[in-house]
């Protein structure tokens, strides 16, 4: 029996599809998937994604087999598989506003022309495009998903521009039957769902949250572009409306800060997040909890954009089309629909359930 692969492109070859791609191969390698949230989406597995076409600008990734782009500078995540010669070479994709003033100081521009990104990816057959543009890519990462519409692609929005949370890009996806999923990927266990379930469990424990951050900290690309203040909009919006969402004591936004808070260089691809959570229980008491999270950014990115890649081929599967309601609520801080992390889990099992395949 022939095995149906999902055949995937990336735009932007940084960290996240670093990991990706290593993690596609690692798992093929490997009889237990032990960090893998399902270890089967609709008859689909890991080891079942292909990537079949990469776009970047940046002058040495762009020509090189997908192999060794993924470890060119300034990537820096962990390596933790070789990965074999791919055959897809990284094509020139747009620059539009994809280069901030910030990360001209690590990246040298290719000097290719642009090549069409929807001929590409229908060139290729790519079932799936996944947009990792930088923070404040919002043109480039609108282009990227005119071009999966273009080309029949479902599309996936990992980065914090309003896509597919956008009415106008939903109903643009639903009228061409194309799902999508978005918009600013959360990790596998990282600071915003730390952050939500400890807001929950004040909730819960009928404790008022009175004052709340979350200070992030990293040595990688991400956080040196996120230095530049006038592309940081929509990432701040989109983290603090992930925990605030939970929040019964909606009058506290002064008290609220959530975001990056520094680029430290050594820290590479380590992120540490620090969580202070204060407020109010029995007879007014203040309760305290405060605690730092350190982890690897990238692969933490990865063990979503799996899962999220096998929901968007079963909505492909399916016809669905549109934003997918229960995978972006459950993989992505800035969904359509906004909703408890138990809501977005129970609403995904009945979801993957509702073709009666194994979970």
């Amino acid at each position: 029996m022939m095995v149906k692969k999902i055949r995937i492109a990336i735009a932007g070859v940084g960290n996240c599809a670093s990991s990706l791609v290593q993690g596609i191969q690692y798992y093929s390698n490997k009889d237990n998937k032990d960090g893998v949230i399902f270890e089967s989406i609709g008859g689909y597995h890991v080891d079942d994604i292909e990537v079949v076409a990469a776009f970047d600008i940046a002058n040495n990734k762009v020509g090189r087999d997908l192999s060794e782009a993924l470890y060119a500078e300034p990537n820096n995540t962990r390596k933790f598989e070789e990965v074999l010669k791919t055959g897809v070479i990284v094509k020139r994709g747009p620059t539009l506003d994809g280069l901030g003033e910030k990360l001209r100081d690590l990246i040298t521009e290719s000097s290719s022309s642009p090549i069409d990104v929807s001929e590409e990816l229908l060139d290729k057959k790519a079932d799936i495009l996944i947009n990792y543009m930088p923070v404040g890519a919002d043109k480039a990462s609108k282009h990227y998903a005119e071009s999966a519409i273009e080309a029949g692609c479902a599309f996936i929005n990992a980065m914090p521009t309003f896509i597919v949370s956008d009415d106008y890009w939903d109903k643009k996806f639903g009228q061409e039957g194309l799902p999508c999923i978005g918009d600013d990927i959360k990790s596998q266990l990282g600071a915003t769902i730390l952050h939500r379930t400890l807001v929950n469990l004040f909730n819960e424990r009928g404790i008022k949250v009175t004052k709340t951050h979350q200070l992030n900290y990293g040595g990688n690309s991400d956080f040196y572009n996120m230095q530049e203040p006038d592309r940081l909009s929509s990432k701040l919006t989109s983290k603090k409306e992930a925990v605030t969402y939970l929040l019964k004591n909606k009058s506290i936004s002064e008290n609220i800060f959530i975001g990056p808070a520094g680029y430290i260089p050594w820290l590479k691809d380590r992120k540490h997040a620090d969580i202070l959570i204060k407020g109010e229980n029995f007879g007014g008491d203040e309760v305290e909890i405060e605690l730092k999270l350190k982890v690897t950014d990238s692969p933490n990115s990865g063990g979503v954009m799996v899962d999220s890649i096998r929901c968007a081929k079963l909505a492909l599967e399916r016809r669905e089309s549109g934003s997918l309601v229960y995978p972006s609520a459950t993989y992505m801080k800035h969904p359509p629909v906004n909703m408890t992390d138990e809501e977005a889990r129970n609403g995904l099992l009945n979801w993957i359930e509702e073709s009666n395949v194994d979970k």
